[in-house]
């Protein structure tokens, strides 16, 4: 202890009396004693260092829309989930395969393609509002106006697509093809997806009707984050491989009675739509795009409060429907429900009110049991519900815009007939463009798995190994 001491009252006469040199103080004491033209090379640096940060806001935009495409991203983990849960166990290895390819392939197409036909604008100046080309990669911006980082705005876009692909996997899950799910895949990321989000978010003809004012038209097709352009899109381009496809084997029987096939893991189903939702919460309040404001902060959270009561009302309203119908509550109709209600409001979350936005959600669950039953009807397998709950519901939910009472419709930045017009429009462009893809790889023996495969299921026939180790000692293997 004495030693201690001796040794702090030293440290401390040393410390009160010798010369204190921190790092702020270092560029200060260098500057009084330079001479005058050192001293007037510092303070320009520190001018031109000062005139190239955007500052706090700057940083405060970009780390959050950084922030929400990882939220965005996470949702491929959800959808693997549900996807895995809600169908046979032997097409485990298969699903999981697709929705990693989905993020890789859709990644690198439209890193070289898919940005640059869905965002010409950020290349240079677009004259066609229908189909346009800017380059490839990420574009370049310098100024000092620019809002994002291009890498970051490029990474938000990116993961969008990635959602819309891997929609169909559910819809086309245990009998196609794994080469033809690649090809499918990189069209709809890098082709089919971009055109028609250029329609809607690049600035294309779906934001041009109304008078021209001051370089802008008053009136738009409304969709804030995606009901039509990601969603919908996705549904619809599963809901025609689903029809040319065909139904998995004893889905329904020679007399067309329908016999479920239901899924080896609810609770995998069950976490991937928990994985969905808290990932909407980058979808939907981050396409706010402006986080640093007052305002701003304001109409993000009030977007995630919408989203949340929307997928709770999703919900109530599913189960409670397939409560009636069917005599018991049904768990997957409430958690595909839930989707719903969050496909739903999806387009609207910053135009409805919060009472609104439980009433487009409440309607979006009961289309989703709706949808189911049309389905069914039809004798189209749709292992997930896929289309019920991205195609129908993203229908609804631009629909809505056109219906309800909301600020763009109040405004006069939109009318029934333009919903109508960009729903439509965007539904027709991926069902008959991907039917088309789907069509080209039947007629060339790519599309379908052959009966023995799809008995043994694809994690063996088209992967080779097994997600389960009791399979391989069950058996599952191809005669």
């Amino acid at each position: 202890m004495l030693t201690c001491l001796v040794l702090g009252g030293i440290m401390g006469v040393s410390l009160a009396t010798g010369t204190q040199a921190y790092a702020q103080d270092e560029v200060a004491v260098e500057t009084v004693v330079a001479d005058d033209v050192v001293a007037d090379e510092v303070a320009a640096e520190e001018g031109a260092a000062d005139e190239t940060d955007l500052g706090v806001g700057y940083a405060l935009d970009n780390v959050m829309l950084f922030f929400c495409a990882v939220l965005v991203l996470f949702m491929q983990a959800g959808f693997a989930m549900v996807e895995v849960g809600l169908n046979s166990a032997k097409n485990t290895v298969n699903i999981l395969s697709k929705n990693v390819m989905d993020l890789a392939v859709g990644a690198l197409l439209f890193f070289f393609v898919g940005f640059g036909l869905m965002y010409p604008g950020s290349y240079g100046e677009v004259s066609n509002a229908y189909f346009s080309f800017g380059g490839t990669g990420i574009y370049e911006d310098a100024s000092l106006e620019r809002t994002f980082s291009p890498q970051v705005d490029w990474l938000f876009q990116a993961v969008f697509a990635a959602t819309a692909a891997t929609i169909v996997s559910g819809a086309v899950a245990g009998r196609m093809k794994f080469s033809a799910y690649m090809v499918y895949s990189a069209l709809l990321t890098g082709l089919i997806y971009p055109i028609s989000g250029y329609w809607k978010w690049g600035g294309g003809w779906l934001m041009q009707f109304g008078e021209l004012v001051d370089g802008e038209y008053t009136m738009a097709f409304q969709d804030f984050a995606g009901s039509a352009v990601v969603h919908a899109v996705g549904g619809f381009a599963g809901l025609a491989g689903a029809m040319i496809l065909g139904p998995r084997l004893g889905r329904f029987t020679a007399d067309g009675k329908s016999v479920p096939l239901p899924g080896h893991n609810i609770a995998f189903a069950a976490l991937g739509v928990f994985i969905l939702w808290v990932g909407w919460y980058g979808f939907n309040p981050g396409s706010q795009l402006a986080f640093q404001g007052t305002g701003d902060i304001d109409a993000t959270v009030f977007i995630a409060v919408n989203t949340t009561l929307a997928a709770a009302a999703g919900a109530v309203v599913a189960t409670m429907l397939s409560w009636v119908m069917f005599s018991k509550p049904d768990l997957t109709m409430s958690l595909n429900g839930a989707l719903g209600g969050l496909v739903g409001i999806t387009a609207c979350c910053d135009a409805f009110t919060n009472g609104w936005s439980m009433v487009v959600g409440g309607v979006a669950g009961g289309l989703v049991v709706l949808g189911v039953i049309i389905l069914d009807k039809a004798k189209i397998d749709d292992p997930v519900g896929a289309w019920p709950v991205h195609g129908l519901c993203g229908v609804w939910g631009c629909m809505s815009l056109g219906i309800l009472p909301n600020t763009h419709l109040e405004s006069g930045a939109t009318s029934f007939a333009i919903q109508l017009i960009g729903t439509a429009s965007i539904c027709a462009w991926a069902f008959v463009t991907m039917g088309a893809v789907f069509l080209a790889l039947k007629a060339m023996g790519m599309l379908r798995v052959s009966a023995v495969e799809e008995q043994a299921g694809l994690d063996i026939s088209e992967h080779g190994m097994h997600a389960y180790p009791s399979d391989a000692i069950a058996g599952g293997s191809i005669t």
